[in-house]
């Protein structure tokens, strides 16, 4: 089986598997617009890009919501 010169990344043994599922229904329109965008940017791996938007959207909002020793409105006089 020929690889069209493409190496394989191997996974550090540092990673720990990936043992749990989650499953996401979408509709045909959403499905089709994950498509568009993947073939758009020229992105080959779905689950990974899924996984990494979504850790990335919550990890951002973890941060936006983290408790500051100020409330915004006092931090901005």
């Amino acid at each position: 089986m020929m690889n069209n010169g493409k190496k394989r990344k191997k996974v550090p043994p540092s990673v720990p598997p990936r043992k749990r599922r989650m499953v996401c229904l979408m509709s045909e329109e959403e499905v089709q617009i994950v498509d568009r965008y993947l073939e758009t940017y020229q992105i080959k791996n779905k689950a990974r890009w899924l996984r990494e938007t979504i850790l990335a959207f919550i990890h951002q909002n973890m941060e936006d919501d983290y408790p500051t020793l100020f409330k915004e409105h006092d931090m901005r006089r």
